[in-house]
């Protein structure tokens, strides 16, 4: 990309930086999105691979016509060379450091990316501003058994079906909190598979307080309905305000003990029943993914990136729009996208954006965001989801500490946060860098979760490092 025009990098090719890619190029900015999946979409907009030859790949999602616009839209911008889309590329890195900016005249950022399954080379993309879109990932918490085989996030259930049109198992219970359990249920449903029963730890009386917050989004309302119409098709259990106690197996997981919670968000003793199952799909929300905002230094307000009204973060240069400002769902990161490519585009070459497009996005961000944050409220998780954590429980599992160690440092040692507990117990000091177990870490602990300062956004081979400075550019 040699042709003087200002240049983009979107890092993520979900519903946001879909968006934001195809705002931006629409206006003469040079896009090149980067993306760790091997087609665009996201965990969204997951699809089988061809060779699966899916007669229906739109059969699990829903909005599918946005995504066929989406995809479109993305398909006429890649022949004309407005945009360049850089597929298996993992991103480690953005330095900023560089002479330039959002007016400069030299690419004000270095994009640095692992490239291929091997991740054994790095390429560099240099653009005047960068758009971090970089989704979110699940909340762990901890259970005893909850490493068993069988046992998998809601998220990664939907993967397997959405991805590799497979069950996880044939009898299963999906279970935690959150909007998620609902299609991974009706999913798993649809596809053969016995759902035992959708255990959901949110109090009813916790939408009911929300209730006008939720009103305002009747979409939204009317596709949950969906979704308990079709529970009720396959008759499938509901269990609310419920929750996992235990999973249970030798080998593998054979069965699941739930029970009731009181208003307090305890366990209530005595409502304890057994269901066999072979799978446990759960969840307990998403963490907005921040590491690479981390790293620029912008500002986060708690485990978000924080963004002004353009999308823009604190740092000159860099957007962030998605699940990475806040877990809001696929509507919500569309509109923020747009406003962030129009911002884009008007701040790198002065093209003035549509005012009726932009005020619509704009009203729909506000709207969605209210509604999100009703959601937030109502499928938090157990108040006292740390009673079911013993001694014994497995925390982190990349360095294999449990419950015990890491009550031990803050009541013996004194620890009263999550670095001071990885320093004395190694919590978290494993390959995922406490990425899984940090919010159960800060849960045993009684402190909130922040997000962390890392360097480097992922695992770097040393050899990557060593080369980085004779790295050419993509």
């Amino acid at each position: 990309m040699t042709d003087g025009r200002h240049r983009l990098a979107v890092i993520g090719a979900g519903p946001a930086g879909l968006a934001a890619s195809l705002a931006a190029a629409a206006r003469g900015i040079r896009v090149t999105l980067i993306d760790a999946g091997v087609t665009a979409g996201g965990q969204f907009y997951r699809r089988p691979a061809p060779g699966l030859r899916a007669r229906r790949p739109g059969a699990l999602h829903h909005r599918w016509r946005t995504w066929e616009r989406l995809e479109e839209g993305l398909a006429r911008h890649l022949e004309a060379g407005t945009v360049e889309h850089l597929t298996d590329h993992h991103v480690w890195l953005v330095e900023g450091a560089m002479a330039g900016g959002e007016s400069g005249t030299a690419p004000a950022f270095a994009v640095h990316a692992l490239l291929g399954p091997l991740q054994e080379r790095s390429v560099v993309v240099r653009a005047d501003a960068v758009l971090l879109a970089t989704g979110g990932y699940e909340k762990v918490l901890p259970f005893p058994g909850w490493t068993l085989p069988g046992v998998v996030t809601a998220g990664g259930a939907q993967a397997m079906l959405k991805g590799g049109l497979v069950v996880p198992g044939r009898t299963a219970v999906v279970a935690g909190t959150g909007p998620l359990l609902l299609p991974v249920a009706t999913g798993l449903a649809a596809a053969g598979a016995d759902v035992a029963a959708l255990v959901e730890s949110a109090d009813p009386r916790a939408f009911a307080r929300r209730a006008a917050a939720l009103a305002a989004q009747p979409g939204k309302i009317a596709e949950g309905a969906g979704y308990a119409a079709r529970l009720l098709r396959h008759r499938v259990p509901f269990l609310s305000h419920h929750t996992v106690v235990e999973a249970h197996g030798d080998e593998r997981l054979d069965a699941v003990t739930v029970a009731a919670l009181d208003a307090d968000g305890r366990v209530r003793a005595g409502t304890e029943r057994r269901i066999p199952c072979d799978t446990l799909a759960v969840g307990h929300g998403m963490i907005p993914h921040t590491d690479l905002a981390g790293a620029l230094g912008c500002r986060t307000d708690g485990l978000r990136v924080d963004v002004d009204d353009e999308q823009r973060t604190d740092v000159p240069g860099v957007w962030a729009a998605g699940e990475t400002t806040g877990v809001g769902g696929s509507a919500l990161a569309l509109a923020e996208g747009h406003i962030a490519g129009w911002s884009i585009a008007a701040r790198l070459s002065g093209t003035a954006p549509d005012p009726r497009a932009t005020t619509r996005a704009i009203r729909s961000r506000t709207r969605l965001r209210a509604f999100s944050g009703a959601l937030d409220t109502v499928y938090a998780p157990p108040a006292h989801w740390t009673d079911q954590v013993t001694d014994d429980t497995v925390v982190c599992r990349c360095e294999e500490v449990t419950g015990g160690p890491i009550r031990e440092a803050v009541a013996d040692l004194g620890a009263g946060d999550v670095r001071t507990v990885k320093l004395l117990t190694r919590a978290g000091m494993g390959w995922c860098q406490g990425r899984m177990c940090e919010p159960a870490v800060a849960g045993l602990a009684g402190c909130e979760p922040t997000p962390a300062r890392r360097l480097l956004a992922r695992p770097v081979p040393l050899g990557v490092l060593a080369r980085a400075g004779e790295e050419p550019d993509d």
